[in-house]
């Protein structure tokens, strides 16, 4: 006998939402990318994950069966407490170690087949939607198991997490940007403040890469943030999309990385081939906004220190009468940041930018009001709804 499980497809779910999404991964799997929302409640740890894989390669399916069910039979009250506190569930009382045993009994072979699906049902309303990597035997088996204890709104994602995978790139695939604009200008002109007071004033206009990257897009572009892996990105970037874009699309102009992470090929050729706008401001206001940005907490100043002997290492050394990490230790910010700016990030910029156009040039010092200027300049240049 089979069981018919009831299963949604990524498509489905990420259109029309559900109750809860469980992933079942180990943490580092989910703290790579998930589902969005999705609330990690893991099988196994990152340990126990990759000896069950390796029994699994160097002996058998069954030796790594048998872990697994150790394992699992160990931590299943823990595990039903995690899933319950996720969902809002209240589970009937069982004897859960001895469902365990029940449910795995029959060893790999058994288990398996009995979890394959003879046929999907469709998901409830109110579905709570488990998967693992690719929807095999971790989340059928927990899928199954939390129905026999009431959870009748279980759900498995067809295909696991890789089905998730599987509609983001073809969603990303699919992304045609629309008339795009992008803000440029020397680091620390503000672009990202006037992109953000833009996305607060017009969000629908407005796709903020370096938000979604968790970078400022530079080697020192990390400093007191969290870039992401790609896949995230990739997520965060599909997930936006999702959310609906305006008639035109304006972002700060990157290179075709942002970090570690690479844009989707087609909105890189959007940018490349878009309308520049240019925003300027004095060095002063530049020096006031990258000391704001990188020095804002301890832990920015600590992460800074580490990494300038990097740009130390690629500025001429005739720009330094004082090392880089000496004018951070000596508290000299605004010389820091001046020589920064001098004999590192405006040579890159001016080089990477010399046979750029412009459509209009906009002064940056204050966001709010920049970011009315380039509305202006979009209606003048798109005719944009007001």
């Amino acid at each position: 006998m089979q069981i018919a499980f009831p299963t949604i497809d990524a498509s489905r779910l990420l259109a029309q939402g559900v109750r809860c999404v469980v992933d079942l991964r180990s943490p580092s799997e989910f703290a790579e990318d998930h589902v969005p929302g999705a609330v990690n409640v893991p099988l196994f740890d990152d340990v126990q994950r990759a000896l069950v894989g390796t029994l699994y390669v160097q002996e058998s399916p069954e030796r790594a069966f048998a872990e697994a069910h150790a394992i699992v039979r160990a931590k299943i009250g823990a595990l039903v407490d995690g899933i319950a506190a996720a969902t809002g569930w209240e589970p009937r009382a069982a004897d859960l170690e001895r469902r365990v045993d029940e449910l795995t009994g029959g060893g790999f072979e058994r288990t398996s087949s009995f979890l394959v699906s003879a046929e999907e049902r469709p998901a409830p309303r109110d579905a709570v939607v488990f998967h693992c990597w690719r929807g095999g035997l971790r989340s059928r088996s927990v899928l199954h198991f939390v129905r026999e204890l009431g959870l009748e709104a279980a759900t498995l994602l067809a295909g696991g997490y890789k089905g998730y995978r599987a509609q983001v790139a073809s969603e990303l695939a699919a992304f045609e940007p629309p008339p795009t604009f992008v803000l440029r200008g020397l680091t620390g002109v503000g672009k990202t403040l006037v992109v953000r007071e833009l996305a607060r004033m017009r969000p629908e206009l407005v796709i903020d890469l370096e938000g979604l990257a968790g970078h400022r897009s530079s080697l020192l572009g990390m400093v007191g943030l969290e870039p992401c892996s790609q896949k995230t990105f990739e997520s965060r970037f599909a997930a936006r999309v999702r959310a609906g874009l305006g008639p035109l699309l304006v972002v700060e102009g990157e290179s075709r990385k942002v970090g570690d992470v690479i844009l989707p090929p087609r909105l890189w050729e959007a940018m490349e081939s878009a309308t520049n706008f240019e925003l300027h401001t004095s060095v002063e206001r530049r020096v006031e906004v990258l000391a704001s940005d990188y020095l804002a907490t301890e832990r920015g100043r600590t992460e800074l220190r580490l990494q300038l002997p990097l740009v130390e290492a690629r500025m001429p050394r005739k720009a330094l009468s004082t090392g880089l990490v000496a004018l951070l230790d000596q508290d000299r910010i605004d010389e820091l940041v001046r020589v920064l700016l001098e004999h590192y990030y405006d040579p890159l910029y001016r080089h990477s930018q010399k046979s750029k156009l412009y459509a209009a040039r906009i002064d940056a010092t204050d966001p709010t009001r920049a970011a009315e200027a380039v509305l202006e300049a979009l209606r003048t240049c798109a005719a944009v709804p007001g």
